[in-house]
Formats: structure tokens, sequence, C-alpha cells
């Protein structure tokens, strides 16, 4: 009995975080290859790994064995220098639905939501992670008009996310 519950929470530990927030639907209609290549971080909630970075932008391609590599940089003006993050994602369900896992730390997943993405260009996105507490606005330019950003922050304030807290990132 016990060995069961230690493989429980073995097998629980393992696959990390890939949940999703109550009320949040990630696009469908999904098409990986156009989302590949660079995108530049306009907002995000704060949390630690990116805290104290500028222009921070994220580079998608496909690795040989079909997983996405994903390449996150962003400087630190503290430290005079940048800082990289190099992770592997995989589709949850369906590669046509815009729900990710993607991992930076070995076998520890979690959740990559894309929830709103213009499909006619895939120029711009609102993307979640696990929880309401990750919450970032990508684009393919380091700049978005204000009518785009401020539909995206709507439709994030409508699905529950603190966007008043939202950190506009500098990309000088």
């Amino acid at each position: 009995m016990m060995v069961r519950k230690l493989m429980f929470f073995l097998v629980l530990l393992l696959t990390g975080c890939v949940g999703m927030p109550d009320g949040v639907t990630p696009v469908e209609n999904f098409q990986l290859e156009r989302y590949l290549g660079k995108w530049y971080e306009i907002a995000r909630l704060d949390h630690s790994f990116e805290r104290g970075l500028s222009r921070i932008s994220a580079e998608y391609s496909l690795n040989n064995d079909g997983s996405v590599k994903v390449i996150n940089r962003g400087f630190s003006d503290k430290d005079e220098k940048w800082k990289e993050a190099v992770g592997k994602a995989h589709f949850v369900k369906s590669p046509s639905q815009g729900f990710l896992k993607v991992s930076f730390f070995g076998p520890f997943y979690g959740s990559y939501i894309i929830l709103d993405l213009d499909h006619q260009n895939y120029s711009h996105a609102l993307v979640c992670g696990p929880d309401r507490s990750y919450l970032w606005i990508l684009a393919r330019s380091p700049k978005i008009n204000d009518e785009t950003k401020n539909a995206l922050i709507t439709k994030a304030a409508s699905l529950g996310f603190k966007t008043d807290e939202l950190i506009f990132v500098q990309h000088d």
C-alpha cells in the first residue's frame, strides 16, 4: 500500500503542473508551423524567473524529435548581460489545439495555454500557465497598437486575471 502511494506521488511530481484555469479555453485550429519563430513579450504578470529583465523574447522552433524548442531571452540591466533559458514543449492533447506543456527543468512541465491568437496573421497572442498567476501578451514585433493591447487585456480581465498587475516590458 505504501509503495502504491509513493509511486502515485512520484507520477504526480514528474508530470508537473499541466492544468488549466477554470473558464480558460485554448484556441482551436492552431497551426504550429505559423506559431514558430520569434515573439516579443509585451506584458506579463510578475514571476521570479523574469523579474528584472527587459527586452524579453521567446523563440520557437522544431526539434528533430517533433517537440518544440523554446528559447526565452531577456536582458538583465542589473547584471548588464543577456539571460537565456532553453526548454522543450509538447502538445497536451491535439496539435490543432493551443495547449502545450513546456519544461525548462528536466521532467517538470508547466502548462502553456494560448487563449487568444490572431489566427489571420499570427501577429499577437495571449498566453497563460496552469493558473491565473501566469499571463503573457506576446507579439511578433516589440510593440503592438493600443487597440489590440487593450482588447487582449480586456479578455484576460474577463477571465479573472489581475490585469491591473501587468508589467509592460521595455524593448529599447
